[in-house]
């Protein structure tokens, strides 16, 4: 379990800028607070040996800054796109640093893509899906050496159960990645 021992203002970011945004909206001048950061892509990831999703738990310190009793987080695999390759490349790297899969660049299907984090950020998050089993299982996964990601597995038949289910905490994209299944692949599975 994470534990806060501390908050500070951030003075040498490596990956977001906070900044001051001056505009005009009906003719008034206005400010916003906002922190420039990495767009990113996200993967739902469909075992289909298993018949079940694969997802990720990691402890995310902004929700246990604010749920003290639980920081951990259901999600997508994912990472920010932070280098000069195609996104699908970079969701190739990210299965198989985070879940220990490799999937071919040509296997991920684009789900769609779509603004996140508008209040502060406004960041693009561009969201795939693809099939894996077990002969493309080259490692455990968990992420790189500092961060601590679970690769968990929930099955279909409890998967809309889960969707709904409040005690696991989830991210928004994780619900809509449900709902693209079930509206458009449910008729194979």
């Amino acid at each position: 379990m994470g534990k806060i021992t501390a908050i500070a203002s951030l003075q040498n970011p490596n990956f977001i800028k906070p900044i001051e945004i001056h505009y005009t909206q009906n003719g008034k001048e206005k400010r916003w607070e906002a922190v420039l950061s990495h767009d990113s892509v996200a993967i739902f990831l469909y075992h289909t040996q298993k018949n079940a999703f694969v997802l990720v738990k990691q402890l995310r310190v902004t929700v246990l800054n604010k749920n003290k009793n639980n920081g951990y987080m259901y999600e997508l695999c994912a990472g920010i796109v932070d280098k000069k390759c195609s996104l699908e490349q970079i969701a190739k790297e990210e299965i198989l640093e985070e879940c220990g899969y490799d999937v071919a660049v040509q296997n991920l299907e684009k789900i769609s893509a779509f603004y996140t984090s508008v209040g502060i950020s406004g960041t693009y998050q561009t969201l795939y899906y693809a099939e894996i089993d077990e002969s493309m299982k080259v490692s455990e996964g968990g992420g790189l050496e500092e961060e601590e990601i679970e690769v968990i597995t929930i099955p279909l038949n409890e998967a809309k159960k889960f969707m709904f289910d409040e005690s696991y905490q989830k991210t928004t994209g994780v619900s809509l990645a449900f709902y693209w299944f079930f509206d458009t692949k449910t008729s194979r599975h």
